[in-house]
């Protein structure tokens, strides 16, 4: 069932994370619950470069937790943080480059964690394509240009130190173009 969004395939995701990071907004995150279909708009994303970024999980080595991150691109890298809420990533680049982007916010739902909850992601997701066999996926939307989004830090990364915690890898979409 696509709701008349084209999906965004695997080739969009083979890119490096920053591009995709960026790319992201204005796309939609849709999530099926049997019959029900729930889509909403990317308006905030995170990129995680790979095993040299210091924020980026896959900078302390391939573990179990990040095995999935090595995997192809368009895979879902769904983990939990603190132990309560479930986080949403998608790995980008090429398989065996551990790199993602991490969809911090959609319209009406602002944080990772209560997108997790209000689309029903657990880590039942993770390691899976993303995909309708999957009941979550992307769909193409908005095309944005330049001057639409704004580009700050990311959040929470202060132990990645000075350098990665100051790179402007959190992109987000301007105040004006979320008022109607």
């Amino acid at each position: 069932m696509n709701m008349s969004g084209e999906f965004l395939m695997p080739e969009f995701f083979g890119r490096p994370a920053v591009e995709v990071a960026r790319d992201l907004l204005g796309k939609h995150l849709v999530r099926q619950f049997g019959a029900c279909v729930k889509k909403s708009r990317i308006i905030e994303t995170e990129a995680y470069e790979g095993p040299h970024d210091l924020a980026c999980h896959a900078s302390r080595g391939r573990t179990k937790r990040t095995e999935v991150m090595f995997g192809p691109p368009g895979t879902l890298y769904v983990y939990r943080i603190y132990g309560l809420n479930w986080m949403l990533n998608v790995v980008t680049d090429r398989a065996e480059f551990p790199a993602a982007v991490l969809i911090r916010a959609v319209e009406g739902v602002t944080g990772p964690g209560r997108i997790a909850v209000a689309f029903g992601i657990d880590g039942s997701l993770n390691g899976r394509p993303a995909s309708l066999n999957a009941g979550l996926w992307f769909e193409d939307g908005l095309k944005l240009s330049n001057e639409k989004v704004a580009r700050t830090a990311r959040i929470g990364v202060d132990y990645s130190g000075p350098i990665w915690a100051t790179k402007k890898l959190r992109f987000l979409l301007t105040p004006k173009i979320l008022r109607p």
